[in-house]
């Protein structure tokens, strides 16, 4: 990759993709995929299905490239894509579940259960699983403004620009998300 490449904003590297460079391509992918890869595993809490959502994320982002405004942040933007991604992850998730629980029981052997025994874990592995599963049971609004500030490290102003509302609402978010979390937590937060 060129030294101009590397060095180039995303918005001119957006230009250039769009111009047909596809290494344009790939430096904005490998400027952004660990950040939109931690932000929707933190949101899914499952890592198999992060990778697969990451791809979608960057899929969708190419293939829309033309609607990106340059005088935006492209992680702004990406991050976006990426939570929109999620979200349709859960409302299919939501549907598979209902038809696996209508499903007649002697069917219920086939379908695998994929969780870890907390036995097996590591304690520090049974706290993060603990801990993941209550971000989970949050609101997703709620859940959403915490993963952005806590574990993608976005500043509160950068979390509001994601999800499109100010930065007091991602400041009440944030209070009620973390209330909610030390309530699901018990006193061992």
């Amino acid at each position: 990759m060129s030294l101009t490449l590397s060095d180039g904003s995303d918005a001119e590297l957006a230009a250039l993709a769009l111009a047909g460079r596809q290494d344009a391509y790939r430096e904005l992918l490998a400027r952004h995929r660990e950040s939109v890869f931690r932000l929707v595993r933190a949101a899914t809490g499952d890592p198999h299905e992060a990778l697969d959502l990451t791809q979608e994320t960057f899929v969708a982002a190419f293939a829309a490239l033309q609607s990106y405004d340059r005088e935006r942040p492209f992680a702004v933007w990406v991050k976006r894509i990426a939570l929109n991604k999620c979200r349709d992850w859960a409302r299919r998730r939501r549907v598979r579940a209902f038809f696996t629980r209508a499903a007649p029981l002697e069917d219920a052997f086939d379908v695998s259960d994929d969780t870890v025994p907390a036995d097996v874990q590591a304690a520090d592995r049974a706290e993060l699983a603990r801990v993941t599963a209550a971000m989970a049971r949050l609101p997703a609004r709620l859940r959403e403004a915490l993963v952005l500030r806590t574990v993608d490290g976005l500043t509160q102003a950068e979390a509001a620009e994601v999800l499109s509302v100010s930065e007091k609402t991602i400041e009440t978010r944030l209070y009620r998300a973390r209330a909610k979390l030390k309530a699901l937590l018990g006193d061992r937060m």
